[in-house]
């Protein structure tokens, strides 16, 4: 028998190609401005770490809704996403940007900071998308969790990444670094918090003996 399409998850693709699409279309119609590869260099970009914080949102929001329902299996979506704009944009400063020129992408790295923490950010992604089928979650059990915790560390090189690119004009990264501190706090919190929840749930479920206590 045939599994019927999950249109929820169908749409939802189709949307996170939306800025690919956009991108496709002005180049087509030659609408990409004077400066072709700036433009999508920083399109790519913005769109990965937008990426980045859908995915780190997805689990605060099922929590403090109480929406339990399989919204959550769509995170690895939105996340191979973020590391599909993440290609994209290196794949651009190195051939677009840098025709693959290797002498000239070291004296980058060496010279300009903001290089080096994007560079850190987008390796970071790799593994987290070479380990994202279910197939390694089941092969790599707890240690799957740890792992992708790495996805913390290249969010926040990744704003510092754009921070430092911008240098005047921060607004923008203040917001993604904003939203990011805000998505890390909930995470600090709730780890804080949890020793003290798996006592409370310990102390309920203890049974009480029958001498009365």
């Amino acid at each position: 028998m045939l599994k019927r399409p999950n249109w929820l998850k169908v749409l939802l693709f189709l949307a996170c190609l939306i800025p690919l699409g956009r991108l496709v279309y002005k180049g087509v119609f030659d609408l990409l401005g004077a400066n072709p590869i700036e433009v999508i260099t920083h399109s790519t970009g913005d769109w990965t770490l937008i990426f980045l914080l859908i995915t780190l949102s997805i689990t605060p929001i099922r929590k403090l809704t109480q929406q339990h329902w399989n919204f959550i299996r769509y995170r690895r979506m939105t996340g191979l996403f973020a590391f599909f704009y993440g290609l994209l944009h290196f794949t651009t400063y190195i051939w677009l940007d840098k025709f693959f020129d290797v002498h000239e992408m070291l004296k980058d790295v060496a010279k300009r900071k903001f290089i080096t923490v994007g560079f850190t950010a987008f390796v970071l992604m790799i593994p987290l998308a070479i380990t994202s089928s279910q197939g390694m979650i089941r092969r790599l059990g707890r240690r799957w969790g740890q792992l992708h915790r790495l996805i913390y560390l290249s969010a926040i090189a990744g704003v510092i990444h754009y921070w430092w690119l911008v240098k005047i004009d921060v607004r923008l990264p203040f917001i993604y670094g904003t939203v990011l501190a805000a998505l890390l706090g909930y995470r600090v919190v709730t780890w804080l918090e949890k020793p003290q929840l798996e006592a409370a749930r310990a102390k309920v479920s203890r049974p009480v003996s029958a001498a009365g206590e």
